[in-house]
């Protein structure tokens, strides 16, 4: 266990840069310096953070800029208190990225426009569903996700866009999303103060399932919610404050190109 703790933390200090980032939809944040403006983009990239990477930053990009003005990037928030419902409809029209429509992204702003409307921001809606008392994020995410679907057209809403704990979904990407969100260091910008670190949850994607199974944080067989959360509680024995914090660095050695010749082995990071 001692040796596994410090190959991560060795991995830590050495892949949890900013410059190991790109290609991922967590830069396309980057490009705004308000928490309001962050916490909008943030979930607009993670919604739709499925497929190619290359494509995923296509199709962030240009919603992103559809909520400009005059075909540069404005500030989201601004967009979103000042647009009509029907005009978010009208100018999203056209829009595809893989299964996900331009309605359903319609639907995800209108949501996302109401509940702003309602709570002041989503970090407070999210907030309101979280207690002291409870030991992950996810009785605030099932909140999360049914007041959005609420806010854009009822439980039903943007189907390849919001997954819920309810559903029995892993929410691979709303806890990407919560991870960018919630903490704050060279790679995430945690625009968020209201939610501890130590209650997220691992985003769990197929890269993470295969080097936690190589590692012996898991045995199970399905990349499923109770698997993330399997994975989590291993972390938190290493880092109880901040258990996601390995799972940026982890992750790059699937997604990077560049680091894919970097295996566990040479990192120190076999199971003893």
């Amino acid at each position: 266990m001692t040796d596994l703790k410090a190959g991560l933390a060795s991995l830590y200090r050495r892949y949890n840069r900013r410059e190991f980032v790109h290609p991922d939809p967590l830069e396309m944040v980057y490009g705004y310096s308000a928490p309001e403006d962050q916490e909008i983009a943030g979930l607009i990239s993670a919604c739709l953070a499925y497929g190619r990477v290359a494509q995923i930053l296509v199709s962030v990009g240009r919603v992103l800029d559809l909520m400009g003005s005059g075909g540069s990037r404005g500030s989201p928030h601004e967009f979103l208190g000042r647009v009509t419902d029907r005009e978010l409809r009208r100018t999203f029209r056209s829009f595809k990225h893989r299964f996900t429509t331009g309605s359903e992204v319609a639907a995800l702003l209108i949501g996302i426009k109401r509940t702003i409307v309602e709570y002041g921001s989503l970090e407070e809606l999210f907030a309101a569903g979280v207690k002291k008392s409870d030991d992950t994020v996810l009785p605030g995410l099932a909140l999360f996700v049914e007041r959005l679907r609420v806010g854009a057209g009822g439980p039903k809403a943007c189907p390849s866009l919001l997954s819920s704990p309810t559903d029995g979904s892993a929410c691979k990407r709303l806890n990407l999303y919560l991870r960018w969100m919630v903490r704050r260091d060279q790679v995430d910008p945690g625009p968020w103060h209201t939610v501890a670190r130590s209650k997220l949850i691992v985003p769990l994607d197929t890269h993470m399932f295969r080097i936690a199974r190589s590692l012996g944080l898991t045995r199970r067989r399905q990349a499923n919610l109770r698997t993330a959360a399997e994975i989590t509680q291993a972390f938190a024995q290493h880092s109880p404050r901040d258990p996601v914090r390995y799972d940026f660095c982890l992750t790059r050695l699937g997604i990077n190109p560049a680091l894919k010749e970097l295996d566990l082995k040479r990192l120190d990071l076999s199971p003893t």
